[in-house]
């Protein structure tokens, strides 16, 4: 973290580090299964290719041909193997299907209690990045106090400072709220 020097420098840093933690809540959004196919859903798993851990889109081309099948083309045949070892290695419960050329991967419909669980890790997820916003508004506010006590900044202008980063944390917040909400009604709905 770059040290603080005045209050603009404050506000700055705080919507630039909220604004990453919603990106990464993003992120790990679009690796939470919904039942409905998405390319997306394969961003966190890694292939073991010649020694370097790679990730399934560097190795071949993925599409979604329909709502519940992704279809991975790699540009190497003899990565075929290692894609799928490393699809059914991970912690994604699907079971890819390979003719040497193409691996299909169908996604089932997600189950009662597997839409339960992803839910409960969602909200974990959610928590995690809250917890996030919620550190660097108290890194923030304490670099700011550190400012006044120092005489860098007025007692007016730390409260304006701290108000104004107040509004920028409830912004943030809601952000991955709404992000959350939209995911959770996502996986409990039913096709």
């Amino acid at each position: 973290m770059s040290t603080v020097t005045t209050s603009k420098d404050a506000l700055v840093q705080a919507r630039t580090r909220m604004e990453k933690a919603v990106d990464d809540f993003r992120r790990e959004l679009a690796g939470i299964r919904t039942g409905r196919a998405n390319v997306a859903l394969l961003d966190h798993v890694r292939v073991d290719y010649h020694g370097t851990q790679m990730p399934i889109n560097q190795l071949g081309t993925v599409t979604v041909p329909d709502p519940m099948m992704l279809v991975i083309s790699p540009w190497d045949p003899g990565a075929v193997s290692l894609i799928d070892k490393a699809i059914r290695a991970s912690d994604l419960g699907l079971n890819p299907a390979n003719d040497g050329k193409l691996i299909r991967l169908p996604i089932p419909p997600l189950t009662e209690e597997r839409r339960k669980d992803l839910v409960k890790h969602l909200h974990k997820v959610l928590e995690n990045h809250r917890t996030a916003v919620r550190n660097v508004r108290r890194d923030i506010k304490e670099a700011v106090e550190h400012l006044e006590r120092e005489k860098k900044v007025s007692e007016d202008e730390r409260k304006r400072t701290v108000d104004e980063l107040d509004k920028i944390t409830h912004n943030e917040t809601k952000k991955i709220e709404d992000l959350s909400a939209a995911k959770e009604k996502e996986i409990l709905e039913l096709k």
